[in-house]
């Protein structure tokens, strides 16, 4: 079966987000209060009805899985309010990537979302510009990490640095498929053994394939050449 088709919600109708972490008085609960008060007051003056606010009290920014947001995130995609309010854009996601993926997800949804620190505000066209430009800002970013990260790994390569999980198989099991190989046995043979013998993967698998066994020989050579 589809999904459900979304309701359409009052236009004027918004839920309100808070949140502070544990360092940021959650247990008086005044940043909470702050904030709150800041959603209430825009909606007065911008004649919406604030339908519901939730809160994070004491959680982290790092990451959108929290249970308040999940539950503002649900009402606005189910359309019990149209727009999600925010007082700081830090208070929904700490992460430029974090909120500008949920400022694609309130587009995809067709509803709105305001924070009211930045001026982001998809129900204006202003604020749909300035949602544009965190974007492409948020873009960028990912882009240069990726290039540092590159650039770095290449230079860790040039330097002769063995890139990857490094080897943790122990010597005893290394000379034991030496032994056998240099014995005779083929690889597909010496995978059975190991595995008949519950004998961890350097990697901590459970079950060993011919072209492991035959990269213990191989690269175990490679790296003492």
């Amino acid at each position: 079966m589809g999904r459900p088709a979304r309701t359409a919600a009052d236009p004027s109708t918004v839920v309100g987000y808070v949140r502070v972490s544990t360092d940021e008085q959650a247990v008086s609960g005044l940043g909470l209060a702050a904030q709150r008060t800041a959603i209430e007051t825009e909606c007065t003056r911008r004649g919406w009805t604030l339908v519901a606010v939730h809160e994070d009290p004491g959680v982290s920014g790092k990451t959108i899985d929290r249970p308040g947001l999940a539950a503002a995130l649900a009402d606005v995609e189910a359309g019990r309010a149209a727009g999600l309010v925010v007082s700081k854009v830090d208070r929904l996601s700490r992460s430029s990537f974090d909120f500008v993926g949920l400022l694609e997800r309130a587009q995809r949804g067709r509803w709105n979302l305001v924070a009211l620190d930045v001026n982001v505000d998809t129900t204006t066209p202003q604020g749909e510009m300035m949602a544009s430009v965190m974007a492409i800002f948020a873009q960028l970013e990912r882009r240069l990490i990726g290039q540092r990260t590159r650039d770095a790994l290449a230079a860790k390569k040039a330097q002769g640095v063995r890139l990857g999980r490094p080897q943790t198989l122990p010597a005893h099991v290394v000379e034991r498929i030496r032994a056998e190989h240099a014995g005779g046995a083929g690889w597909s043979a010496i995978a059975r053994a190991l595995n008949a013998d519950g004998v961890p993967t350097a990697h901590g698998g459970v079950r060993w394939y011919p072209a492991t066994v035959r990269y213990v020989i191989h690269g175990t050579a490679a790296r003492a050449a």
